[in-house]
């Protein structure tokens, strides 16, 4: 079978310049790549006919030579007499201009790295009481971080020398290798990615410039911080390596549950269990507040199980407010008694004697087993 004209494979007449067969191939090769094809031949075929083509009508002598005596008199495309094939074809003319589908271009890449790196962020969990959180408080806390090393001052010389460019990769981080017509990229062995190597690295961080140590920290909390509220410590976090700045160290605040007090937002809610005697004829009852404080709470007469009564400004301060507070909502429970004595259920059957001939007194109950009536009727 015949080979197809390459001018007509990358779709150019013979007029057509250098840099418009150049972009023209880019154009094909971006389509058919196998990269882009997984496991279809007919793109492979498509380019690796694209690629010969290209081969030839980039280099002028051979494009001279094609255009005079076409594929079998020179022997292009795979004849005894030389061939282009993909031996020798460099692949870096082509594919560093393919942007993001190869990576980025080479002139980026061959831009040399720093070998210092900044260090990680680092999270730390508290957990505070609430009413910590409700007045604020500071908290030291203690932890093993990766930190500048004192032999070397975070430099990773042991002589302090400052480092050199990495011969393997030239400072890029990566060399590239040609694995038939692929070119894979690889992070270097020499210098682990960093383009630069220390030529004496310090015996006691390897030369990173950076050790585990302790480290003690005192962390204020603001007065009314709320579950999962983080306090940003900058600099506080991993150290970088080879002299790169130092990461965040964030703290991230809990709140334990607390024994009698339930927050929700800026407020607080509290439950007491009432004695059906108190929710019936009222009265005052002293309760505790997140302050510390206690303060009295009248209880209307007739109260009815989960009413909720509200205290203005008794619940938890509202960060960076200047000092305003949520309210505090109390939810009555009426207990009904249990063990009665002789006495007490003598009492409670004299009274709920008079308290069935009197509607009044029990409104709901009335109306309820009035309608059950109705509905039998």
């Amino acid at each position: 079978m015949s080979k197809r004209d390459y001018y007509e494979v990358l779709g150019v007449s013979k007029n057509t310049s250098r840099n418009d067969i150049k972009k023209s191939y880019r154009k094909l090769a971006m389509q058919y790549h196998p990269d882009r094809n997984p496991g279809n031949k007919e793109a492979e075929k498509k380019f690796k006919e694209a690629t010969e083509a290209y081969e030839v009508l980039k280099d002028d002598d051979k494009r001279a030579g094609y255009d005079r005596f076409g594929h079998q008199e020179q022997g292009f495309g795979g004849s005894s007499r030389g061939g282009a094939g993909f031996d020798g074809f460099d692949f870096n003319d082509i594919f560093s201009n393919f942007g993001d589908f190869f990576g980025g271009s080479q002139q980026q890449r061959s831009k040399s790295k720093s070998s210092a790196i900044s260090g990680s962020d680092v999270r730390y969990n508290l957990e505070i009481s609430l009413e910590e959180a409700f007045s604020g408080c500071t908290e030291n806390i203690s932890f093993n971080i990766p930190s500048t090393c004192d032999s070397c001052h975070g430099s990773g010389s042991n002589d302090k020398s400052k480092p050199i460019t990495c011969p393997t990769c030239k400072g890029q981080g990566s060399i590239r290798v040609q694995q038939g017509f692929f070119i894979v990229e690889k992070t270097c062995h020499t210098c682990s990615g960093l383009g630069e190597i220390i030529k004496d690295p310090c015996k006691k961080c390897n030369g990173t410039g950076r050790a585990n140590k302790p480290r003690n920290l005192a962390v204020k909390i603001p007065a009314g911080v709320e579950e999962g509220n983080r306090i940003r410590l900058a600099e506080q976090g991993e150290a970088g390596i080879r002299g790169g700045k130092s990461g965040d160290l964030y703290v991230y605040i809990s709140i334990r549950k607390h024994q009698f007090f339930i927050r929700k937002e800026d407020d607080i809610y509290f439950e007491i269990p009432l004695r059906i005697t108190t929710a019936c004829l009222g009265g005052e009852i002293e309760i505790p507040t997140i302050d510390g404080t206690k303060v009295k709470l009248q209880i209307p007469e007739g109260s009815q199980n989960n009413d909720t009564l509200r205290l203005k400004s008794k619940g938890m301060n509202v960060m960076n407010s200047g000092g305003r507070r949520g309210d505090m909502f109390v939810k009555i429970n009426i207990e009904v008694p249990v063990k009665l004595s002789g006495e007490e259920k003598e009492l409670l059957q004299k009274l709920d004697k008079i308290m069935a001939n009197k509607s009044s007194s029990n409104p709901k109950s009335t109306n309820f087993f009035k309608k059950v009536g109705d509905f039998f009727k």
